[in-house]
C-alpha cells in the first residue's frame, strides 16, 4: 500500500468515528479509557485529570472493576497486561500459580476444580498492579487505590446483564457447602439482587482501605493473609500463608510482534494467546483483503476455517514460556505456518481438534484500554476464570476466590499446562496494541476465554480490511468456531445465505442471541494519526463504556 493510499485509508477509519450519548463510543482530547463498566471507566478518567498517566488510569480502573464487575474479575484473581511507556513496549505477566498442596490427584471430580475453596490459585492481580503503580506509575498507591473503596463503600446499581448472570449462576453459588459467595452476592445469602438494585459490599470497602494504607504486601504477608489461611484450612481450600508468603512474581516478556497489511502489531506472549493472534492475521493477510471487505459467503468461510485453524493448532502446541525458556515465536516461522494453513484450507481440508484434552472455552475475563497524551498505552486483562470465579468468598474480606485450577489440564502429565504444584493456568488473554510509523495506534483487548483472539481479529478486519470506524468494528456481527466443528455465530445478524453457507459446508451451528455476551466485548482506545484526539469503543455487548478528556 502507497503512502498516499494509506493516508486515505486512516482518514477514512478516523473521520467517519461518531461518538454517542450512551458512551459506547466516545471522543477526547488528552487521553481516553474504556472499560467494561461506567464506575471503573469514571475511575481512570479521575485519574488522568489529576495529572496521572496511562498507568494510573488503568490501575484504578482495574481496581473498580473488581468490586463492579465481580462476575469477570476481583482482587482474588490474576492480571495481564501489556504497556508501552516512553517508546518501549513490554508485556506484563501476572500469571497465578498453582498452591503447593494442589496437586492434580487430589482432585476427585470436575466440581472440585470448578467450585469451592479448592479450585483457587494463588491470586495475583494485587501484585501486578501494585507493581505497575510502582514501576510505571505516576501516582501514589492510595490514590490509585482510593476509588475502588469509595465505589465498594456507596455501592453500585447492578445492570440487566449482571442480574441476568446471578440468576444463572445461583445454583454453583449454593453448591459450595459454606455459602459464603452466595452471602456475598445474595439477598440473605439466597435471593437474586434485581436489575436497578444497590449493590453496597462493606466489608471489600474494608478489605480495599486496609491495602490502600498499608499496602498491597497485606494481602500477602499481613494479617489478611493469615485470614486468607485460616479460611482456606477451615474451608477444605489449598491456598496457605506459605504460597501467599512468596508474593506472585511479576514477570516482563517481550510481546509477540508481527504485521497486518502494513502495521505492526504487538500481542501478549505465551503463556497468553498472542502468537494465535498472530497466525490468524498471518493467514488472513494470505488472502487478498478485498475479500475480506466483502460480504460474500466466502469470505465468512474462509474467515471461519481460519479461526478454526488456528483454534486447533492453539490446543494442539501449547507454548509455556517457564517450562521452555528457548522455545520463542519466530515471525518468519507463524508466516510460513500460515501460509501453509491458508493452502490446506483452499484445498477444502477441514479439522476436528485433539479431544484427548480438557475442553475450555468457557472462562470469562474484563479488560480495559487506556491512552494518555504522553503516547503513554495500557491493556489490561484480568480475571476469575469463570464467571464469579468459584462461588467461593473469602470470610469477612468479601472477594471471591478464583477458579483457574479449572483451566490447567487434568491427568495429563506431559502437557506444559497440567495440573502440579507452583504450576500457571493455560490462559488465552491477548491485549494488544496496534502501531502506525512506529507509534501507539489502537491498543484493545477483550474477555471471553479462546473467543478473545478470535473477537479481535474481527474487530481488526473490519477496522484495517473494511476501513470502519472502531465504532462500527465493535459492532460488526461475530462468530466463533469451536475445535469440534460447532459454530457459535450472532445468527439473527447475518444474511440468511450466509449462514445456511456456513451450516452445507459442515459446521455445526449453535445460535448465539444478536450482541451476545458469550462473543466477547472489545474494548479499544485509538490515537488519531490523521488529526488530534482520542477515540474510544466500549463494546455493545456489555456494561463498559468509553470516557476522554
Amino acid at each position: 500500500m502507497s503512502v498516499e493510499s494509506a493516508t486515505r485509508s486512516l482518514l477514512g477509519i478516523e473521520d467517519s468515528f461518531r461518538a454517542a450519548p450512551d458512551h459506547k463510543c466516545s471522543v477526547g482530547g488528552r487521553g481516553m479509557v474504556a472499560t467494561a463498566f461506567p464506575e471503573a471507566t469514571n475511575a481512570g478518567v479521575e485519574m488522568l485529570e489529576r495529572d496521572g498517566n496511562a498507568v494510573d488510569a488503568a490501575c484504578a480502573a482495574a481496581l473498580a472493576l473488581c468490586v463492579c464487575e465481580p462476575q469477570g474479575s476481583g482482587i482474588g484473581g490474576q492480571s495481564v497486561a501489556i504497556l508501552h511507556w516512553e517508546g518501549r513496549t513490554v508485556a506484563i505477566d501476572g500469571s497465578s500459580h498453582a498452591p503447593s498442596l494442589a496437586h492434580f490427584s487430589r482432585f476427585k471430580s470436575k466440581s472440585s476444580r470448578e467450585l469451592g475453596y479448592k479450585a483457587t490459585t494463588i491470586p495475583s492481580t494485587l501484585a501486578v498492579l501494585a507493581y505497575l503503580n510502582d514501576r510505571y506509575g505516576r501516582l501514589d498507591w492510595r490514590t490509585v487505590v482510593q476509588p475502588s473503596v469509595d465505589i465498594a463503600r456507596r455501592g453500585y446499581r447492578l445492570t440487566e446483564l449482571q442480574a441476568t448472570l446471578l440468576k444463572r449462576e445461583r445454583p454453583k453459588f449454593v453448591l459450595v457447602p459454606a455459602r459464603s459467595g452466595a452471602w456475598y452476592f445474595y439477598k440473605n445469602g439466597n435471593d437474586p439482587y434485581k436489575a436497578g438494585d444497590l449493590f453496597v459490599q462493606r466489608d471489600l470497602a474494608e478489605t480495599l482501605s486496609t491495602i490502600a494504607r498499608e499496602g498491597h504486601e497485606t494481602f500477602y504477608r499481613g494479617e489478611m493473609a493469615e485470614r486468607i489461611d485460616a479460611d482456606m484450612k477451615k474451608h477444605g481450600g489449598f491456598l496457605r500463608l506459605d504460597d501467599l508468603l512468596l508474593i506472585p512474581e511479576v514477570v516482563e516478556r517481550e510481546p509477540v510482534e508481527g504485521t497486518y497489511r502494513g502495521y505492526v502489531i504487538r500481542a501478549f506472549p505465551p503463556p497468553g494467546s498472542g502468537e494465535t493472534l498472530q497466525l490468524i492475521l498471518a493467514m488472513m493477510e494470505c488472502v487478498p483483503r478485498e475479500l475480506f471487505a466483502s460480504d460474500e459467503s466466502n469470505a465468512y468461510l474462509m474467515i471461519t476455517d481460519i479461526l478454526h485453524r488456528a483454534f486447533i493448532e492453539y490446543r494442539r502446541n501449547p507454548r509455556n514460556p517457564n517450562t521452555f525458556h528457548q522455545i520463542t515465536g519466530k515471525a518468519k516461522e507463524i508466516r510460513e505456518l500460515a501460509a501453509e494453513f491458508v493452502a490446506r484450507i483452499q484445498k477444502g481440508e477441514r479439522l476436528v481438534g485433539p479431544a484427548a484434552l480438557t475442553k475450555q472455552g468457557l472462562g470469562e475475563t474484563t479488560h480495559l484500554s487506556v491512552m494518555d497524551g504522553d503516547g503513554n498505552t495500557v491493556g489490561l486483562t484480568q480475571s476469575l476464570n469463570l464467571v464469579y470465579g468459584s462461588k467461593a468468598a473469602a470470610e469477612g474480606l468479601g472477594f471471591l476466590y478464583n477458579n483457574y485450577i479449572e483451566a490447567f489440564q487434568h491427568g495429563h502429565p506431559g502437557h506444559y499446562y497440567n495440573l502440579r504444584p507452583g504450576g500457571i493456568p493455560w490462559p488465552c488473554a491477548v491485549p494488544s496494541i496496534v502501531f502506525h510509523e512506529g507509534k501507539p495506534w489502537i491498543v484493545l483487548g477483550s474477555p471471553g476465554s479462546q473467543r478473545i483472539f478470535s473477537s479481535i481479529a474481527q474487530f481488526l478486519s473490519g477496522v484495517i480490511d473494511r476501513q470502519m470506524s472502531i465504532c462500527e468494528a465493535m459492532k460488526k456481527p461475530r462468530l466463533h468456531p469451536e475445535q469440534d466443528g460447532k459454530l457459535s455465530l450472532e445468527a439473527e445478524r447475518f444474511d440468511p445465505d450466509i449462514v445456511n453457507f456456513l451450516e452445507a459446508q459442515g459446521y455445526r451451528l449453535k445460535i448465539r442471541e444478536p450482541f451476545s455476551f458469550y462473543m466477547g466485548a472489545i474494548h479499544a482506545v485509538l490515537k488519531r494519526q490523521t488529526g488530534d484526539g482520542f477515540q474510544g469503543v466500549a463494546d455493545i455487548r456489555r456494561d463498559g463504556t468509553a470516557i476522554g478528556i
